[in-house]
C-alpha cells in the first residue's frame, strides 16, 4: 500500500475517482492543495505533524464529521473504519462510497 495515497481523512486515494481525472497526487504530496481548493482536515493533520486522522486523540472530530456527512462528497463509514485499521496498524483499506441519503 502507497503510503503517501493514505490521505489524511480515511480515504485511500488510489481508488479515488478523481484521481486520474484531475491528475491528483493526493493531499499529502500536494500539502492540502487539491484540485478543488485547500482541504481543511488536510491542513489540520498537517498543522498536527500526524500521518492520517486516526492518529488524532479527537477522532472523529466534528471538522472529520462535516466532511464524513457532506452531501456531496460524504461516504457510508468506509473513512472511519479505514481510519480505524491504519491507526491500528492494518493496511487494508475499504473503497469510500457516495453517501447514501434516506
Amino acid at each position: 500500500m502507497n503510503h503517501d495515497m493514505m490521505a489524511y481523512c480515511g480515504t485511500y486515494c488510489e481508488t479515488c475517482e478523481w484521481k486520474n481525472k484531475t491528475n491528483c497526487k493526493g493531499c499529502k504530496l500536494q500539502q492540502s492543495k487539491l484540485f478543488w481548493g485547500t482541504c481543511k482536515v488536510a491542513s489540520c493533520a498537517i498543522s498536527k505533524s500526524i500521518n492520517h486522522c486516526g492518529e488524532c486523540n479527537e477522532l472523529p472530530c466534528d471538522l472529520l464529521k462535516d466532511a464524513f456527512n457532506n452531501p456531496e462528497h460524504g461516504d457510508n463509514g468506509e473513512r472511519l473504519i479505514n481510519l480505524t485499521k491504519w491507526k491500528n496498524g492494518l493496511v487494508s483499506t475499504l473503497k469510500v462510497s457516495k453517501k447514501k441519503t434516506t
